[in-house]
């Protein structure tokens, strides 16, 4: 396992002057950053990022594996990696995902085992596990000791395995306003089930687990799963959150603080969740959610995004709501080239501007690179709530994944018209992955 040195300040730039732009024909993202946060590659995935409502030059990126993350405290000009973030007393830690809550905190969620089940049987021969949170009250540059248990297993005969939790934020000024929410994929020895718990004490205890789908998918990790939580809060402190599950995204919303749902319902039909890219271990379009919390006590429009190969080539969907998720619109497409020009789009991920309400979505893009081996990485943008995506090259030279777990999703955070992503890139044919964050700057004309 590659550990980091977690005194280096970080500030390896990556050019995208007019000597890279020959390499794509997308335009630039605007005042467009990108950053190594690891000095060497390293088995590097599965990024998230936030920003602070309360002081917005404070970004987290979090990342695998072990757990670990790098804070920036001038909007993302410069970076430094911090340290003990992962749990010390697990073998592996990852899936991370990262929120800062109303009163300027940051929390980074993880799983932690010390081996995997079964080949995507993962309840199979499960050994200890758990779901675990740590604090940090200055913007991610230090983390408290105390690790907070969401849930863990210890090692017995049948312990199921907890797998892709995310972690969503209550930042609104409604009376939950501060909650702490986690949901998450169980696997079993006979089905996967949506858990879902809560906290309203900044993270330091947790509800008994509850089952938000009323039914339970296949045992392993592929199609026919429960898999792919996301959530997101409106202004009033409504949560809606979805999933992926038999060829739909799941939908369902809490009215009053993660207590109880709605009854999950179908959102829209999909291809199958899992899919085959070129190069790639393994490629998923679960979905994400986010809201526009303007637009009053409700808040304004939720949008939904995905990935999957209904056109033949795997593009990018979004969908929009603009009665708090009682109707949505048909699909759009977010990627702007043609439809059946072969080139696949994967990876996703969503984050809405919560000044601008300008919608952002991060992915791989391929549609360059005809044999569809090589990516960069390519940020879309709507400003008319999500009814057509311009699209920039947020990297500009290719790269091809071969040989590397890439993980299972990139990160992406939004905040006055600048936009963060993260995701990992491969520096050399043969090397493995470094992670990447990226700056783009929409505020100058």
């Amino acid at each position: 396992m590659n550990r980091l040195c977690p005194l280096l300040l970080v500030a390896l730039i990556v050019a995208v002057g007019a000597s890279a732009q020959s390499q794509t024909t997308l335009p630039q993202a605007p005042g467009a950053i990108v950053t190594n946060l690891t000095p060497k590659p390293g088995p590097f995935t599965e990024p998230g990022v936030a920003v602070n409502p309360l002081n917005p030059r404070q970004v987290v990126v979090v990342f695998q594996v072990k757990a670990q993350a790098a804070y920036s405290e001038n909007s993302g000009r410069t970076w430094e990696l911090a340290k003990g973030v992962a749990p010390k007393h697990y073998k592996i830690s990852g899936d991370v995902s990262t929120v800062f809550d109303n009163k300027g905190h940051a929390f980074v969620s993880c799983i932690a085992f010390d081996k995997l089940g079964t080949f995507n049987y993962w309840g199979h021969g499960a050994t200890r596990n758990g779901i675990f949170v740590r604090r940090s009250l200055d913007g991610g540059k230090t983390w408290e000791p105390e690790l907070r248990t969401v849930i863990a297993q210890p090692t017995k005969p049948g312990i199921p395995f907890e797998d892709k939790p995310y972690l969503v934020a209550d930042t609104s000024k409604s009376k939950y306003a501060g909650s702490l929410y986690v949901g998450w994929t169980r696997w079993t020895l006979t089905d996967s089930r949506m858990l879902f718990t809560r906290s309203t004490d900044d993270g330091l205890s947790w509800s008994k687990p509850i089952e938000i789908s009323q039914v339970r998918g296949l045992p392993r990790d592929d199609n026919g799963a429960l898999e792919g939580f996301d959530g997101a809060v409106g202004p009033n402190g409504t949560l809606y959150a979805v999933w992926a599950f038999n060829d739909h995204i799941i939908f369902t919303k809490s009215k009053n603080g993660g207590k109880t749902f709605s009854p999950a319902r179908n959102l829209v039909h999909t291809a199958p969740a899992m899919f085959a890219v070129r190069g790639m271990d393994r490629a998923n379009g679960f979905p994400q959610i986010a809201i526009d919390p303007r637009g009053g006590a409700k808040g304004g429009p939720i949008y939904v995004t995905w990935s999957d190969y209904r056109n033949g080539e795997v593009d990018i969907f979004c969908i929009v709501s603009k009665n708090h998720g009682r109707t949505w619109s048909a699909p759009i497409k977010v990627n702007d080239d043609s439809v059946h020009d072969g080139a696949e789009h994967f990876f996703q991920w969503l984050a809405v501007d919560p000044v601008s309400g300008a919608v952002n979505v991060v992915f791989y893009d391929r549609r360059e690179y005809p044999k569809n081996q090589t990516q960069i990485v390519v940020l879309a943008r709507s400003d008319n709530g999500g009814k057509t995506f311009t699209n920039y090259a947020w990297t500009s030279k290719p790269f091809n994944p071969k040989g590397v777990f890439m993980g299972d999703y990139l990160g992406l955070a939004a905040w006055g018209n600048r936009v963060y992503g993260a995701w990992p890139s491969k520096p050399t044919p043969k090397s493995k992955t470094v992670l990447q964050v990226g700056v783009a700057d929409f505020s100058k004309p």
